[in-house]
């Protein structure tokens, strides 16, 4: 599975066939950039798309970036396991440096990243290069030898990979979804995520999917097995599509607009949902906090030849006086539900960090509630997997806002099975579900009509 996530990101298009010369595709530089986003992705959430951003990873061109994600991805994908098998051998733990190279090095032995002398050379030259870890390059050496000698990739096969899974949160996901949803979440954070795309016109959707030998599924959403740069798809500079999980573009489907509505899109960057509701024809306002992240959906409108009005504000205080036929709040949230395109995100996360959340998601709700028109309609969603998020959220929101009454939503129209619905008539997401076939986000999503 790795490997044809290897493929998907071009790394094996440069590298000869067993890896031949590993250095002069993913040398010291990809390695040492793979580190920094593991370091920081474990140190705090969003960690991971920060390091991205720092000069370690951004300078660095081609297959040597491709490498260092890929590398850092598979870190956090099979953490459980590795440090499984790295506390077999280790007989007191290490300072936490020494712990991310042994990681960093386990990584590609266990999971066929490199040859396993390339692993052991470059981790150990990585040691050597820093006060804090020099005099621990016997041990690195040793153990990432002593994995090799065990069977390497073969002792991945003896584990449960539910080790992959946070213990907290698999005590938690074990209470909400049972030992066997929790089992199918932690497969599906090994499998390769295939990449859904958005028609800008459904009924261009069978075109689409033949275009990029894909497959359209029952949401509407196109999905593809496909590798290289996605600006040279058939189709995207045309702007016939954009990228968006089949999940995420199902919140935006639960509106029935027409070009004489008006729709809000709160919280609204990157934009996939804006896109989706300019293209019923409805006059659509985009309001992000971060002029910056509305400066993306600009450059995404525009490719695709739509058109939004732009507000850069706080939607937990916004108000211009408007109410809205529409308005969907998509809300920041631990995104627990994303682990399939970013495992980062189990790791990073803490407890805190949902119950702080979900504070900022009641104050959200406030403010679509009062921008949503009599016998207007307001969508809430979250790609997180915890209750607090979301059904807890919804039955809160309930309670103190009695001039809205639960749409319910049958899943069957969106392609989704009939237990995706709650027993309350929201949508309830889990990307280990057996349908659609590879997956997909998993996602809290609740419907809402406000009363005359």
């Amino acid at each position: 599975m790795l490997v044809r996530l290897m493929q998907r990101c071009g790394v094996t298009e440069h590298l000869p066939s067993p890896f031949a010369d590993p250095e002069a595709a993913a040398g010291l530089a990809a390695r040492r950039a793979a580190l920094l986003l593991v370091q920081d992705g474990l140190a705090r959430r969003g960690g991971f798309e920060e390091a991205m951003r720092r000069p370690e990873y951004g300078d660095l061109k081609g297959p040597d970036r491709a490498y260092a994600r890929l590398l850092a991805s598979t870190v956090f994908r099979g953490l459980g396991q590795i440090d499984h098998l790295l506390d077999l051998r280790l007989k007191s733990p290490p300072p936490p440096p020494v712990r991310g190279l042994l990681r960093l090095g386990a990584a590609q032995i266990l999971f066929r990243l490199a040859p396993p002398f390339a692993a052991v050379s470059t981790t150990v030259s990585i040691a050597g290069e820093a006060v804090p870890t020099q005099r621990f390059k016997g041990l690195v050496n040793a153990i990432l030898r002593g994995l090799d000698r065990d069977g390497g990739a073969d002792l991945i096969a003896g584990l449960d990979p539910v080790l992959n899974l946070p213990s907290w949160l698999l005590q938690r996901w074990r209470g909400m979804y049972g030992d066997a949803a929790c089992r199918s979440m932690a497969l599906r954070l090994m499998a390769t995520p295939p990449t859904d795309l958005t028609p800008k016109r459904s009924s261009d959707a069978d075109e689409i999917a033949r275009a990029l030998d894909g497959e359209r599924l029952g949401s509407g959403s196109v999905r593809v097995d496909r590798r290289g740069e996605i600006s040279d798809w058939p189709g995207f500079a045309q702007g016939g599509w954009w990228v968006q999980d089949a999940a995420a573009a199902i919140p935006a489907r639960l509106f029935d607009l027409s070009p004489e509505d008006t729709a809000i899109d709160l919280c609204a960057a990157p934009g996939g949902k804006t896109l989706q509701l300019c293209a019923t024809g409805a006059r659509v306002t985009a309001l992000d906090r971060s002029a910056k992240r509305l400066d993306r959906v600009r450059e995404n409108l525009s490719r695709v030849g739509l058109s939004a009005e732009m507000i850069a504000a706080d939607a937990g205080t916004f108000d211009d006086g408007r109410r809205f036929n529409a308005v969907l709040l998509d809300a920041p949230c631990s995104a627990t539900g994303t682990f399939r395109r970013h495992p980062d995100v189990l790791w990073g996360a803490r407890p805190a960090d949902i119950s702080s959340l979900a504070a900022v998601q009641s104050r959200l709700l406030d403010t679509a509630a009062r921008l949503t028109a009599p016998k207007g309609r307001l969508v809430y969603s979250v790609c997180s997997l915890e209750a607090e998020e979301g059904e807890a959220q919804v039955a809160a929101f309930l309670a103190r806002r009695p001039e809205f009454v639960r749409a319910p939503i049958t899943p069957e129209p969106y392609g989704l099975p009939q237990d995706a619905a709650t027993p309350n008539g929201d949508l309830r997401l889990l990307p280990g579900a057996e349908a659609p076939s590879g997956g997909q986000d998993g996602f809290f999503i609740a419907r809402f009509d406000r009363q005359p």
